[in-house]
C-alpha cells in the first residue's frame, strides 16, 4: 500500500501548485469573512409570497373539488335525517365557538390539533357523502355518517376538558407560586 501511494506521488510530482498567493491575497480572504452582511430582503418576501401562493392554491382547489364533487347529505334522505343533521351541526358549532373562547397560548397548540383531527373527519365525512350519493338505500353509510358526527362531538368535549384542565393547572400554579 505504501509503495502504491508513494508511485502517485511520483506521478503527480510536478502537477502540484505550490506558488505563493498574490501580495494582499490574505487580507482579501479576512475580509471576506468578516463581511457578515445582512440576507436580502427580497428573498425573504419572494419566501413569502411563494408560501402564501401555495396556501392560495390549496384552498382553490378544496374550495372547487367541495362544489364539484357534491355528496349527498344525510339531510337528503329523510326528515328524521334532516333533523338528525342540523342537531349534529349546531352541537358542533357551539362546540367550536366555545373552543375559539378559549383560545390562548397555552391552548394554542391543543386547539390546532384537535381541528387537525375535525379536518381529518369532514374529510372523511365528504367520502361518505359521495359513496351515499352512489347508494342512498346503504344503512351502513348512513351509520358511518352518524358516527362521524359523533365522533367529532367526543373530540371538541374531549378538547373542551383538556382546557379545562389546562386552566386548573395554571390555576394552581399560580395559587402555589403566591
Amino acid at each position: 500500500m505504501k509503495d502504491s501511494i508513494d508511485k502517485i506521488f511520483k506521478k503527480l510530482e510536478n502537477q502540484f501548485d505550490i506558488e505563493d498567493p498574490t501580495i494582499g491575497h490574505f487580507n482579501r480572504f479576512e475580509a471576506k469573512l468578516n463581511n457578515t452582511s445582512a440576507p436580502k430582503k427580497s428573498y425573504r418576501l419572494f419566501s413569502f409570497i411563494a408560501v402564501a401562493a401555495s396556501v392560495v392554491l390549496l384552498f382553490g382547489i378544496w374550495l372547487g373539488s367541495s362544489f364539484s364533487n357534491k355528496g349527498m347529505e344525510l339531510a337528503g334522505i329523510s326528515s328524521e335525517m334532516e333533523e338528525t343533521q342540523s342537531y349534529f351541526v349546531s352541537v358542533i358549532k357551539t362546540e367550536l365557538a366555545t373552543i375559539e373562547n378559549e383560545r390562548n397560548s397555552t391552548t394554542e397548540n391543543l386547539i390546532n390539533d384537535t381541528l387537525d383531527q375535525l379536518n381529518k373527519l369532514e374529510i372523511e365525512y365528504i367520502t361518505l357523502t359521495l359513496e351515499l350519493k352512489e347508494s342512498a338505500e346503504d344503512k351502513r353509510i348512513i351509520y358511518a355518517m352518524i358516527s362521524n358526527f359523533q365522533q367529532r362531538i367526543t373530540i371538541l368535549q374531549s378538547l373542551l376538558d383538556q382546557i379545562e384542565n389546562v386552566k386548573q393547572l395554571k390555576k394552581q400554579n399560580d395559587e402555589n407560586y403566591v
